[in-house]
């Protein structure tokens, strides 16, 4: 099962990442009403640029834009920012 996003709700009780019982998004229009490039803007400089590359993925996945993907979830080259793989 995917592992998606779970927005602190006592923060904000209207993200659009909300998700019901079932584990579908509350606001699915939200996202569905946004073109490809609106929705790569989203998820990389706004409301989904903190997100883990995971989350991100199963979200595109679960809006069936897997087509976007790689526009969206960024390469960590390495965990202190370096650059260096060692």
């Amino acid at each position: 099962m995917p592992r998606y996003y779970e927005p602190d709700l006592t923060v904000d009780p209207n993200s659009p990442f909300v998700r019901d019982a079932a584990n579908k998004l509350v606001r699915r229009g939200y996202w569905m009403d946004m073109n490809d490039r609106t929705l790569v803007m989203v998820m990389t400089q706004g409301i989904g640029a903190n997100l883990t590359n995971d989350e991100k993925r199963a979200h595109l996945v679960d809006l069936k834009r897997e087509h976007l993907i790689d526009q969206v979830c960024t390469f960590m080259a390495c965990e202190n920012g370096t650059g260096n793989f060692d």
